[in-house]
């Protein structure tokens, strides 16, 4: 290395001398001066070696005063990353092939911490965990540079969570309400319908001037495509960033890919625009992450995770908030995934998340199976900010609701071992039924604030008492199309203001109950 930081040191000294050539005088003085004032830099650092490479990662000495989260070019002009600093080396993951890095070769540092381009030119189109565009529309002009790892709005910085992320979906909306700013966890086991709930929630921000960054983390690449697709369909694209890291990506790729959508997310926030984004998954982020830790050689801890991988997502999650009115009031609101084994919520990802997290939407396999589609748990979920994230439209209709489905879930299971019913628990049943028939909602069909206010009125007045639970489904739709057209003003009023006074209640009531009974 010595012949090569002596090249170094007096290529630097001839840029100083040539830099004196427009100067006007006696050159020889000048240069005199120059050289006699001059004191090499420490870019003979900026260049180590590889002592190993193999299976992602690299070990490299000879850089001084190299920075954790800092960018390594290798041979073959491979990025890698500054993963961990040691007395004599520091081990680096790389994020391509590592076939062109042999043991020996130089590696060259860039003075920059990993980070992303970002801009507007981002909406509507597909990046990889880098900020490459892969979905064959041609390059994308940026308009700045963010850090992914970049610390979280100081707690004077931020705002209470007060104003709405409506999902679209009745029964998230009425009983476990999202609000902007908010870090909701979507959790349940493989196959139960989390993604749904947040590509519903992405198509039901269409209108509302909300940024949308769709995370995948090792999902499969067919699976991206179909929803990029979804996303197209109904629209929704145009204001979607979806960053892909799929199965057959590197785990370091797969590890930097959440922090590379925030970054993302970030921009708009800072710029005062309210920002949704989904990581699907983090317990594949998680993964990802043990894979690299052990073969960084670090110790491993509970289920072979480091004991670390709680300040992986905390500095993640937390990066979410609604910001101060003084630095823009932009927001940026998180929809983290972690599926579980078996409903195990104990599980040590899982356990770490939702302590994080500001509450959580458990979708349980059992009611997905009989047919409660979404297939939330009512006993287990929960969302920490609640009422404060909702309309007072919605927050009115949906008063009562919780208990009257508590109350049916637990004469259901005494029903169990009971033949014959009294009347009253007869029609607490019926209701009951029909509640959760009624918090049935189709795939990509989200519903308006309006239409959501509209139903709860009618159930919770038990407009649909006597109706059978089958009929329940077709009765929604034609009680919506009928309001529309009878009390178009009152569904307007409800959608743009989010108020729901007596008067116009009591309308929707007697309407509801008109309509049921020309239809019962």
């Amino acid at each position: 290395m010595t012949d090569l930081r002596a090249k170094e040191r007096l290529s630097e000294l001839r840029g100083v001398l040539v830099g004196l050539a427009s100067n006007e005088g006696d050159m020889i003085s000048l240069m005199r001066d120059a050289i006699d004032n001059w004191q090499p830099s420490d870019e003979f650092s900026a260049r180590g070696k590889v002592l190993t490479v193999g299976d992602g990662i690299a070990t490299v000495c000879g850089l001084d005063n190299v920075r954790y989260g800092e960018i390594l070019i290798f041979a073959g002009d491979v990025r890698g990353m500054v993963e961990e600093l040691k007395r004599d080396y520091v081990c680096c993951i790389l994020f391509g092939d590592d076939e062109p890095i042999t043991e020996g070769s130089l590696v060259r540092r860039t003075g920059k911490t990993a980070g992303i381009p970002v801009g507007d030119g981002f909406l509507g189109r597909v990046v990889d965990a880098l900020g490459v565009p892969v979905d064959g529309k041609g390059n994308i002009k940026a308009r700045g540079y963010m850090p992914i790892e970049y610390p979280a709005p100081r707690i004077i910085d931020r705002q209470p969570v007060s104003v709405p992320m409506q999902t679209g979906i009745l029964c998230i909306d009425s009983m476990f309400p999202i609000g902007r700013g908010q870090r909701e966890l979507i959790i349940g086991d493989r196959q139960t319908g989390k993604t749904a709930i947040a590509v519903d929630t992405i198509l039901n921000q269409k209108g509302k001037d909300v940024i949308c960054v769709y995370v995948a983390i090792g999902q499969k690449t067919s699976s991206v495509a179909q929803i990029c697709d979804i996303l197209r369909e109904h629209g929704a694209d145009k204001y979607t960033i979806v960053v892909n890291s799929s199965a057959s990506d590197s785990p370091s790729l797969q590890y930097i890919a959440p922090y590379a959508g925030c970054a993302l997310a970030e921009y708009f926030m800072y710029a005062g625009r309210d920002v949704l984004i989904v990581y699907d998954d983090l317990s594949k982020h998680a993964v990802a992450y043990r894979t690299i830790s052990l073969l960084l050689e670090r110790s491993p801890g509970r289920e072979a995770y480091p004991g670390d991988v709680f300040y992986l997502h905390s500095r993640l999650l937390e990066r979410s908030a609604r910001l101060a009115d003084k630095l823009g009031g932009g927001s940026m609101t998180a929809l983290p995934i972690v599926e579980t084994q078996a409903g195990d919520v104990s599980a040590y990802i899982p356990t770490n998340i939702i302590s994080i997290t500001d509450g959580q939407i458990f979708l349980q396999s059992d009611l997905f199976f009989e047919g409660q589609r979404p297939a939330v748990n009512i006993g287990l979920s929960v969302s920490r900010v609640g009422g404060a994230a909702q309309t007072a439209a919605l927050k009115k209709a949906s008063a009562g609701l919780r208990l009257t489905l508590a109350q049916y879930k637990e004469i259901e299971v005494f029903n169990q071992f009971s033949s014959d019913l009294d009347e009253s628990t007869a029609r607490q049943l019926n209701r009951g039924e029909n509640l959760l028939a009624l918090l049935k909602q189709g795939q990509y069909e989200p519903l308006a604030q309006y239409e959501q206010v509209i139903l709860l009125v009618a159930a919770m007045a038990n407009i649909f008492d006597g109706v059978a639970e089958s009929k329940i489904m077709s009765l929604k739709t034609g009680l919506l199309d009928y309001i529309r057209e009878e009390l178009p003003d009152i569904c307007e009023n409800l959608e743009k203001n989010g108020r729901l006074n007596s008067a116009d209640r009591q309308s929707i009531i007697d309407a509801a109950g008109i309509f049921v009974e020309q239809v019962r």
